[in-house]
């Protein structure tokens, strides 16, 4: 097994890594719509946090190689399911329409730092596609 946390993950000091590989999978942890580096959340309501949580996910699996074409499996915790078509609307901008991810989504009553959405994925290493 490996664990993997970026130098700015390091500095947070949050209590779990990044990713962890683990054979040819490499599994993330839930990424939130937070500014890189920090604790706060951009602003803009659900399509923004959305957008920074799918840009986080696409940082982690750019600095390993990895792009969401290798992404297998995701799940998605939403603060309000009212709001998963518009999560929806962005999620879908980041996947070829003819190979996505098995999924699966559930509303939950808080997330960290009062977060809208957060995702979790993982990803083949097996043939590294890039983005």
């Amino acid at each position: 097994m490996e664990f993997i946390n970026s130098p700015e993950a390091k500095a947070l000091k949050l209590p779990f890594s990044q990713a962890v590989r683990v054979g040819e999978v490499l599994y993330l942890s839930g990424a939130l719509g937070n500014r890189p580096g920090s604790l706060e959340l951009v602003p803009g309501g659900m399509e923004a946090e959305a957008r920074q949580t799918m840009e986080n996910i696409a940082t982690m699996l750019g600095e390993n190689g990895l792009g969401f074409a290798d992404v297998f499996k995701c799940t998605i915790m939403l603060a309000d399911m009212s709001k998963w078509a518009d999560f929806n609307k962005v999620y879908i901008g980041y996947f070829d329409p003819d190979r996505l991810p098995a999924r699966s989504a559930f509303g939950t009553n808080g997330l960290a730092l009062g977060a809208q959405v957060e995702m979790e994925c993982c990803a083949y290493l097996g043939k590294r596609t890039g983005a």
